[in-house]
């Protein structure tokens, strides 16, 4: 199986930044997509940022020219580069991976979260 681990979250000023890092461990064939979501308390799970294996982003209008997001194949490592934090960004960020394992299944795999507070 697959195991997701965030980290590298915390608590920041507005206006200061944070990365996250997203690791995948486990029987892994290849990674497809990696992707960064978000939930605040009382709101939906939403998309910040997702990344390709061919490095192909995808950006949520409220993050773009503030987050960046990368990835390191080699490590099945994902990071989430927040730059000019505002207390809007306030959640549990939450990394999502979905590739396959053992060369034909499919996974499609959530960590555990980390908590971002941006203070105003």
């Amino acid at each position: 199986q697959v195991q997701v681990v965030e980290s590298g979250g915390g608590l920041v000023q507005a206006g200061g930044s944070l990365r996250l890092s997203c690791a995948a461990s486990g029987s892994i064939f290849s990674i497809n997509v990696m992707g960064w979501y978000r939930q605040a308390p009382g709101k939906q799970r939403e998309l910040v940022a997702a990344i390709t294996s061919d490095s192909s982003t995808n950006y949520a209008d409220s993050v773009k020219g503030r987050f960046t997001i990368s990835r390191d194949n080699a490590k099945n490592t994902a990071y989430l580069q927040m730059n000019s934090l505002k207390p809007e960004d306030t959640a549990v960020y939450y990394c999502n991976v979905q590739g396959k394992w053992r060369i034909w299944n499919d996974f499609d795999d959530w960590g555990q979260g980390t908590q971002v507070t941006v203070s105003s």
